[in-house]
C-alpha cells in the first residue's frame, strides 16, 4: 500500500513468518502504507494496534491534531473543495456504478460505508486475520471513494453513490506474498461486475500473472487505477508495478492544498495523473477515523473521478474514459504530459463536462498481449533489490521463477495460442507435402 496512516503502528512480520516466507516464497510483494502513528483521530477511537507493513519512521501529530467532534472530519476534506466536488456532483455521484477495491478488505458496517459495500471476496482466508478489514487500509480507499454524503458527518467520497465491491488481497501484515493473489482478486472483481478496479498496492518488479488479470480487465471495459508508490518504502524510484502496466492510470500525489508533487510520492515515465495526498481524513474500522498520507489515497480520488463519468456516460468504454481523463486534466509542470505529474492534476468536473473527441481505444494500452505466464512470487523476482513497501526488514531473497500450462489468450482470439497454431500449420504442411509426392510417385509408375 502507498500510505500513511496515524493510527498503525510499523511493524514487521513475526520471525516464523519470516523464516517460512524466505524458505517457500523468497521475495514478498510490496503494499507500501507509509510511516503511521498511533494517534487516534476521533476520541471514540481506540489505541492504535499492529496494522500493515509499514516504512520509515512514525510520524507524531501534535496533540491539537487529536479531532473530538466528529463533524470536524467532514470539515477537514479539504480534497473535496479542491476537486470542486459539490460541482461535480450536479452532475453526477457515481450511482450505479461498482468500483472494485482490491486491497486489505472492507468494513462494510462502518458509519461512512453502510449501505455502499457489496458481498466482496476474501482471498487470504481465516489466517489472514479476524475482520473484514484487520489492517484498515482498504476502508479507507473505500471511504474516499464512496463515503456516503446523506448527512453532514463523517467522511464523503467523491463518488459517494457509487458502490464498493471489497476483494481482500492483504494479509494482516498489509502485504501480499504472490501477486497471483492480486491477479486473481483482478479477475474476480471483473467476473462480478466491477466496472471501475482500485490498486493501491503494488512492487518493484513486474508480474505476468497480474499483466494477464489485467489484460482480462481491460477486454472487459474496466477502468484500471493504481498508485506510483511511495519513496519511503521503495528501495528505488522507479514506478511501482501493476501502476506502470500498459492501460493502466498510474496515480501520484500532490501536497495538500497547492500544486506541488508531494515530496515522498515516487514519479516517472509511466506518471499518468496526480491527485491530493496528504493530509487527507480517512475512515477508520470499526467506527473512527485518521489522518493518511501516500499516493494510495490519491490513487481513489482518481478511481473515483471515473465513477463519476462512467456514471454520467453509462454506455461510455472504459478506453474513452480514461481518455476523458486525461484530456481534462489539468495541466501542472511543463506544458503537456510530463514525468513528474503526468497530464496534470485529475479534474472531476471537466471530466463530466467538457467535450472530448471520442477515441477507439485506451490510449494508455500498448495492445499487447502478456503471453505466456509464469506464476510465482511477484512482485520483486524481477532483480534481486528488496521489495519496496517491504518496511525495514524486507524480505529480500529471490525464489526460482515456476512456469505453468496456463496461458494468457487475448479476448477475440481462437483457443489456440500461436505456438500451438504454428506447430498445427506445420504438421499440415508436411501431411501436404508427402501426399504430393506420393501422388507424383504413382502418376510417374502409371506412365511407364
Amino acid at each position: 500500500m502507498a500510505g500513511d496512516v496515524t493510527g498503525v503502528r510499523h511493524s514487521c512480520p513475526a520471525a516464523a513468518r519470516r523464516v517460512a516466507g524466505r524458505a517457500l516464497l523468497g521475495v514478498a510483494a510490496a503494499l507500501a502504507v507509509a510511516a503511521p502513528t498511533a494517534v487516534p483521530f476521533a476520541a471514540s477511537v481506540e489505541a492504535p494496534t499492529a496494522g500493515g507493513q509499514v516504512a520509515g519512521a512514525p510520524m507524531a501529530f501534535a496533540p491539537g491534531d487529536v479531532v473530538t467532534r466528529t463533524d470536524q472530519v467532514r470539515d477537514e476534506q479539504w480534497q473535496l473543495d479542491e476537486l470542486r466536488a459539490e460541482t461535480a456532483w450536479r452532475t453526477s455521484t457515481g450511482r450505479g456504478v461498482t468500483v472494485a477495491v482490491v486491497d486489505s478488505g472492507v468494513d462494510g458496517s462502518h458509519p461512512d460505508l453502510v449501505g455502499q459495500v457489496l458481498r466482496g471476496v476474501d482471498l487470504v482466508g481465516p489466517a489472514g486475520g479476524a475482520g473484514p478489514d484487520p489492517v484498515g487500509h482498504g476502508t479507507t480507499v473505500a471511504g474516499l471513494i464512496a463515503g456516503r454524503k446523506d448527512d453532514k458527518r463523517g467522511v464523503v467520497g467523491l463518488a459517494p453513490d457509487a458502490r464498493i465491491l471489497p476483494v481482500r488481497v492483504l494479509d494482516e501484515d498489509n502485504r501480499y506474498d504472490d501477486a497471483l493473489i492480486v491477479a486473481k482478486g483482478v479477475r474476480w472483481a471483473v467476473d462480478n461486475g466491477a466496472r471501475v478496479i482500485n490498486l493501491s498496492l503494488g512492487g518493484s518488479g513486474d508480474s505476468p500473472a497480474l499483466a494477464a488479470a489485467l489484460d482480462y480487465a481491460f477486454a472487459r471495459d474496466v477502468v484500471v487505477v493504481a498508485c506510483t508508490g511511495n519513496l519511503a518504502t521503495s528501495t528505488n524510484s522507479k514506478v511501482w508495478y501493476p501502476a506502470r502496466e500498459p492501460g493502466v492510470i498510474a496515480v501520484a500525489g500532490l501536497d495538500g492544498g497547492s500544486d506541488n508533487l508531494w515530496s515522498g510520492s515516487i514519479t516517472g515515465r509511466a506518471t499518468v495523473l496526480t491527485a491530493p495526498a496528504t493530509g487527507l481524513v480517512g475512515a477508520r474500522p470499526p467506527t473512527g477515523y485518521w489522518r493518511v498520507q501516500g499516493t494510495s489515497f490519491a490513487a481513489p480520488l482518481v478511481a473515483a473521478t471515473a465513477a463519476l463519468v462512467r456514471s454520467r456516460y453509462p454506455q461510455m468504454p472504459a478506453g474513452e474514459v480514461v481518455n476523458r481523463l486525461l484530456a481534462t486534466a489539468r495541466d501542472l509542470g511543463p506544458t503537456g504530459r510530463d514525468d513528474r505529474f503526468g497530464y496534470g492534476v485529475v479534474d472531476p468536473v471537466a471530466a463530466l463536462t467538457a467535450q472530448v473527441p471520442p477515441v477507439t481505444a485506451n490510449p494508455l494500452d500498448d495492445q499487447t498481449s502478456p503471453g505466456v505466464v509464469g506464476f510465482g512470487p511477484a512482485p520483486g523476482t524481477a532483480d534481486d533489490d528488496p521489495v519496496e513497501g517491504a518496511g525495514s526488514d524486507p524480505l529480500g531473497f529471490t525464489a526460482p521463477r515456476q512456469q505453468t500450462g496456463w496461458t494468457a489468450r487475448p479476448a477475440g482470439l481462437a483457443e489456440d495460442s500461436p505456438p500451438e497454431q504454428l506447430w498445427t500449420g506445420a504438421v499440415l504442411l508436411a501431411a501436404l507435402v508427402t501426399g504430393a509426392a506420393l501422388m507424383v510417385r504413382r502418376i510417374r509408375q502409371r506412365t511407364r
